[in-house]
């Protein structure tokens, strides 16, 4: 699953509607595994997903070749940065 299962197991409590939890175990049952397991893997698997897209940066073919070019020929530092860079 993921490299959670060899560390020291973290409770997570939540209340759920009546309707929620059952929905949720009849899930779990038709996957073939616990409530547990079921809630774990699936929240684990939105959560990667959610963090990947906050992490991730797409560009354009365009864009990503004016982002490298701007890296690859960087112009000389102004006032500004160079006083910036000055109070660290």
């Amino acid at each position: 699953m993921f490299a959670a299962d060899t560390l020291e197991p973290a409770r997570i409590n939540l209340r759920a509607s009546p309707e929620a939890k059952a929905m949720i175990e009849r899930a779990a049952a038709l996957m073939g595994t616990t409530l547990s397991a079921f809630m774990l893997q699936n929240a684990y698997e939105a959560a990667r997903r959610i963090v990947a897209d906050h992490d991730t940066l797409l560009l354009s073919q365009r864009d990503f070749a004016a982002f490298t070019a701007t890296l690859e020929n960087l112009p000389e530092p102004n006032e500004a940065l160079r006083s910036l860079m000055a109070r660290r």
